[in-house]
C-alpha cells in the first residue's frame, strides 16, 4: 500500500516502470555465478578459463556486482584475489540464489520429462578415464539438454566447496554432511606377475606381505602404505613398502604386470589381466572393500539432473559389469 501512495506514481504505467527500476537493481545471476567461481578460485584468470571467458569480462562484471550491492567482495593482490568479510556473506547467499534458480530450471525440466544445464563431475583418474567417461558420453547421448563437465584428480575432492555437483568414487570413507548413493559393489584384491612369484614366492599370509614388494599407491580413501584388508569378519592393516609407489593406479597395475611386485587394486581394474593370466590373485579369501558411490552436496538431493545422472550410472554398472561377470 505504501507503493500505491508514493509520490508520482499516479497511472499503471508509472507504478509498472518504477517496479522495473527496483528489479533492475537487484544483481544479475550471471554476475553472482562469475563472483562464486572467482571466490572458489582464487583468481579471475583461473574463473575466466573455467567459465570459457576472457580475465577482462570476469573483471568487469565483479567491478558491476561491487558497485550493484556497494561493497567491496574481494580483495585483490597481483598474485591472487581474496574474499572480504562482505563477500563471505555474499558468497554463500549467492550460492543459495543460484543453487534455487537452478533448481527451478530443473523442476520445469521434469515437466518436459528432460534434464539440461551444466553437470560438473569428479573423479579420480584411472576410474574417471576408464568407466566414468565412456558413461558419461552415453548420458549426453540419452539426454542432449544435458552438459557435462568431468574433472578427474589424485586427490579427495571437496564436492561442495570446489562447486562439483557429483563425485563418482571408489572407497566407502564419505564424510556424514555429504549425500552418498552406492553405484556398484567393488573390492580391492591381492595381485602378483606370475615372474614375480616365480622370484620371490607367494605370500600365505597377510602378515608375509611386509617381507615383499609391495606397489602402494596414494588412494583417495586410504593411508599411504596402508594395506587394510578383510576376510569375513576378520580385519588385519599390514604396513607395507617397496622401491615403487605412486599416486596412479594405471602405473602401478603396469608395474604389476612388469613383475616389480605385489599390487591392491580394484577388480575393474586388473580383472582383464586377471583373466588372462598376466596376474594372478593372491590371498583370495582376504580383500578391500571399495563400492563405487556417487556423492553430492545435501543442497543438491532434489536436483533432477543429478538425479538423473545418478540413476543411469546405477542402470550401466548393473548392465556392463553382470556383462563382464558372466
Amino acid at each position: 500500500m505504501a507503493l500505491l501512495a508514493a509520490p508520482g506514481l499516479n497511472t499503471i504505467g508509472q507504478l509498472w516502470f518504477h517496479c522495473l527500476q527496483i528489479v533492475n537493481k537487484q544483481p544479475a545471476p550471471e554476475d553472482l555465478r562469475v563472483f562464486t567461481v572467482v571466490a572458489r578460485k582464487s583468481g579471475f584468470a583461473a574463473a575466466a578459463e573455467e567459465l570459457g571467458a576472457s580475465p577482462a569480462y570476469v573483471s568487469k562484471r565483479i567491478r558491476l556486482l561491487e558497485q550493484e550491492l556497494g561493497v567491496k567482495l574481494l580483495h585483490r593482490t597481483t598474485r591472487r584475489v581474496a574474499v572480504t568479510e562482505e563477500g563471505e556473506r555474499v558468497f554463500h547467499w549467492a550460492q543459495r540464489i543460484l543453487d534455487d534458480m537452478d533448481q527451478l530450471m530443473q523442476e520445469v525440466a521434469i515437466t518436459r520429462s528432460e534434464p539440461r544445464g551444466l553437470l560438473r563431475v569428479s573423479s579420480s583418474f584411472g576410474f574417471g578415464r576408464h568407466v566414468i567417461a565412456p558413461a558419461l558420453s552415453r548420458l549426453v547421448e540419452r539426454h542432449p539438454g544435458l552438459q557435462v563437465r568431468l574433472d578427474v584428480f589424485d586427490r579427495l575432492v571437496d564436492v561442495a566447496g570446489e562447486g562439483f555437483d557429483l563425485d563418482v568414487r571408489v572407497g566407502d570413507e564419505i564424510a556424514p554432511h555429504l549425500i552418498a548413493r552406492r553405484l556398484a559393489d567393488n573390492h580391492r584384491v591381492l595381485c602378483a606377475a606370475p615372474a614375480y612369484l616365480a622370484r620371490r614366492g607367494t605370500p600365505r599370509t597377510p602378515a608375509e606381505l611386509s617381507a615383499h614388494d609391495c606397489l602402494a599407491i596414494k588412494e583417495r580413501d586410504q593411508a599411504f602404505g596402508v594395506w587394510r584388508l578383510r576376510a569375513g569378519a576378520a580385519e588385519q592393516s599390514v604396513k607395507v613398502t617397496g622401491p615403487l609407489s605412486a599416486n596412479n593406479g594405471e602405473m602401478v597395475v603396469q608395474w604389476a604386470v612388469d613383475g616389480r611386485g605385489i599390487a591392491l587394486r580394484s577388480l575393474w581394474d586388473v580383472g582383464a589381466h586377471l583373466q588372462a593370466g598376466r596376474l594372478v590373485q593372491l590371498l583370495p579369501e582376504w580383500r578391500q572393500e571399495a563400492n563405487v558411490w556417487a556423492v553430492y552436496p545435501t543442497r543438491l538431493q532434489l536436483s533432477a539432473k543429478v538425479r538423473v545422472c545418478v540413476e543411469f550410472l546405477q542402470e550401466h554398472f548393473q548392465q556392463e559389469w553382470a556383462a563382464a561377470a558372466s
